[in-house]
């Protein structure tokens, strides 16, 4: 038997107890007595074991899933206080003050977590401790994400995005569907992580389609639908896409929605002079171009890009819709001089077999996130989906960027990644917990590349994620907190279209992404 762990933690609380005048020390457990030592870790959910964790993440509260009729946890590391509770119940919740100053003093460390369970017969015993190490660099403070119905059908749930205080579990809603007569937010992008430079894409049945853009102090609404957008590090200027995304249905798989880029451009939106250009490599007749992603130092834009193999009046989906694979693309660009460079295939689909969707490169210019999947543009609907990280420091043996897939992958589809400011942590969304909703998970990088084992999102009830039934994704990290209001937002799309902009050519795709038989607010379907 071993010597207790909580006997002076205890005493003090009766100690406080008592000089007040309190008596409800009987409600808490008795303090850990002697106990047995188990040759296991305890299972516990979520997964928070062997991960690097950002030193100013919020607490990584559990559950034990082992039987007992009382729960010790203990959380230490080299330097500091340890942190202990006890609790009636396996949900273990860690206060946030001691977790914070605790972390704070140990950065490069490891962080240990003791877990004792008390027996139906009164003995406790102990699990071999559950290890992760805290890294020195912290996380950007604010993940602004969307949150949705997982349905495919139109349903009047609610449409919204929301951001959160990593370093607790605040979570605010920066705009929401309700607000703009039950409207679709679509997707949001910031300017270099900083959360004065946004632009929204927005569509509703009372209001139609416009892109929110927030600047500085000021918000304003244009009178186009913004696709995939990713500004340009100076916030100076950003790509979007431009698509015609009609939904379908299988009957005969786990995941039944798909979608099809039936056609697709890329332009460029300058914010100094608030006009709208397209560079002809970006809009070529015979291919769709999807996704942009900015390099760290803007001099690259990289995309995704595939043939267009049917004709532009084909019905929805085409014949040959599994057979689309992407490439990635990218062009140089001075933008003091509004100069693109020459075309550039940074990776061929002839050569990975597969499919490229939704590069991310990291701000220090070193690495470019991406995924993979069998077909197709949109990795979150396709289960063989999988993160890959490219080197754009290194070459292969055939002179090109090395990559790989990366070991943090799952059995279900991976998708939507975010870089943190200082390039050290990368923000993702899975269907790994349940195979069907998406959740948000953190991972640490290394400066050699090394992505390590993923945390998902805490909560403050560690049970959470068993019984939400919303889907987490387009997750953003950002420095600051997000200076517009929703009420201000939402005002400000309802006055509809303050500054009005034009294509200046014309394509296939119909105005602001509609698709034939169905409303500017429909098109392109509830995106997760």
């Amino acid at each position: 038997m071993r010597k207790p762990f909580a006997v002076s933690m205890f005493l003090l609380v009766v100690a406080a107890g008592v000089c007040a005048g309190l008596v409800y020390v009987s409600n808490r457990p008795e303090p850990v007595g002697s106990f047995g030592e188990l040759d296991r870790r305890p299972r516990i959910e979520p997964d928070y074991t062997d991960a690097v964790i950002p030193p100013n993440i919020a607490p990584l509260n559990f559950v034990v899933h082992e039987p007992g009729t009382a729960y010790g946890v203990r959380v230490s590391s080299s330097q500091g206080d340890p942190i202990q509770v006890l609790s009636r119940k396996p949900a273990i919740q860690i206060d946030g003050k001691p977790w914070h100053a605790l972390l704070g003093q140990n950065g490069g460390r490891e962080l240990r977590i003791d877990v004792y369970v008390k027996g139906k017969d009164g003995q406790w015993n102990h699990f071999q401790p559950v290890t992760n190490r805290i890294a020195e660099e912290n996380i950007d403070r604010f993940l602004v994400y969307r949150k949705m119905h997982p349905t495919h059908l139109r349903v009047k749930g609610e449409i919204a995005i929301h951001f959160r205080d990593l370093t607790g579990f605040g979570e605010s809603t920066l705009l929401s569907g309700r607000s703009v007569e039950h409207g679709c937010i679509n997707c949001h992008s910031f300017a270099a992580n900083r959360s004065d430079k946004m632009l929204m894409g927005v569509r509703s049945p009372r209001y139609g389609v416009g892109t929110l853009l927030v600047d500085g102090d000021s918000v304003h609404e244009i009178g186009a639908k913004f696709g995939y957008t990713c500004w340009h590090p100076s916030g100076r200027m950003a790509v979007y896409s431009v698509n015609n995304l009609p939904m379908f249905y299988h009957s005969s798989r786990n995941e039944v929605r798909d979608t099809v880029d039936l056609d697709s451009l890329l332009a460029c939106y300058f914010n100094d002079s608030k006009k709208i250009g397209v560079e002809p490599n970006l809009a070529r007749k015979e291919h769709l171009e999807n996704w942009p992603a900015w390099s760290g130092d803007g001099k690259h834009l990289y995309f995704c890009s595939a043939p267009m193999l049917w004709p532009r009046d084909t019905p929805n989906p085409p014949l040959l819709y599994d057979q689309v694979k992407y490439s990635l693309m990218r062009v140089s660009y001075d933008l003091d001089a509004d100069r693109w460079g020459a075309l550039e295939t940074v990776l061929s689909a002839k050569d990975t077999g597969r499919s490229i969707a939704m590069p991310r490169c990291s701000p220090d210019g070193r690495w470019l996130s991406f995924c993979m999947c069998d077909y197709g543009f949109f990795p979150t609907w396709q289960a063989d989906s999988d993160l890959y990280l490219m080197d754009l420091a290194a070459r292969d043996d055939a002179g090109r960027p090395a990559y790989r897939r990366l070991g943090i992958n799952s059995d279900t589809s991976e998708s939507w990644q975010t870089w943190s400011s200082n390039s050290r942590w990368l923000v993702f969304s899975s269907k790994r917990l349940h195979g069907v909703l998406t959740r948000l998970f953190i991972s640490y990088v290394d400066r050699d590349g090394t992505v390590h084992k993923p945390i998902v999102l805490p909560q403050r009830d560690p049970a959470f994620y068993e019984s939400c039934l919303l889907t987490f994704n387009t997750p953003e990290l950002v420095t600051e907190r997000p200076a517009a209001t929703g009420e201000v937002l939402a005002r400000t799309f309802r006055k509809r279209h303050e500054l009005a902009v034009q294509m200046p050519i014309t394509m296939a795709t119909p105005k602001a992404g509609q698709s034939s038989g169905e409303s500017a607010w429909q098109a392109q379907g509830q995106r997760e």
